[in-house]
């Protein structure tokens, strides 16, 4: 019998749904991203039934556009990722599923992301990873997998929160594929 998936469905908190990567340099984020693309890959049937929101928290330079940069190249996107602060939504298709880049940065009033109709991306199929998600001020967004990236010179914390069944299966085989790893490809 497979695993049941809720949108949204919260699992209880425990050590096993926290985890921290330790990031000496660029190249150990861009292999975390590709740790995280393989996973998304790997979930890819669970994500089109119900789809999956990954949060990404820390101060501006702290790396979550990088981080997710590697993601999409794991998933095979090989052109330009581009930052999503000025545009808002980068859209990228990937195989069955639509990889949203989100960015809620600029927002500043409690209404903006409702009036924004960014919710409507949403759901079955669809990957969004959200910059800044905090500045939404949306109670009840469904984030699936929380990413706080914190900097700590000359490197980088990257803290992972699985707040959903599908978010601990995707911390689980993202962490697979980083101890299995020694390089970009995971």
């Amino acid at each position: 019998m497979g695993t049941s998936y809720v949108a949204g469905a919260s699992v209880p908190f425990s050590s096993e749904h926290f985890t921290q990567f330790s990031l000496a340099n660029e190249a150990a984020t861009a292999r975390l991203g590709a740790a995280l693309g393989r996973a998304i890959g790997t979930l890819s049937e669970p994500i089109s039934s119900v789809g999956l929101v990954i949060g990404l928290s820390g101060e501006l330079g702290a790396g979550k556009t990088a981080l997710v940069r590697a993601v999409l190249r794991r998933l095979g996107v090989s052109g330009p990722v581009k930052s999503p602060t000025f545009s808002l939504l980068e859209l990228y298709s990937i195989s069955r599923l639509n990889f949203y880049h989100f960015d809620f940065y600029r927002f500043s009033e409690p209404g903006e992301f409702a009036a924004s109709g960014f919710r409507d991306f949403f759901g079955p199929g669809a990957v969004c990873a959200i910059e800044w998600p905090e500045r939404a001020q949306a109670p009840g967004l469904p984030i699936d997998l929380r990413i706080e990236l914190q900097i700590n010179e000359p490197g980088r914390n990257a803290i992972f929160d699985a707040l959903t069944q599908l978010g601990q299966e995707c911390l689980q085989e993202t962490d697979r594929a980083w101890r299995t790893s020694q390089d970009e490809t995971c």
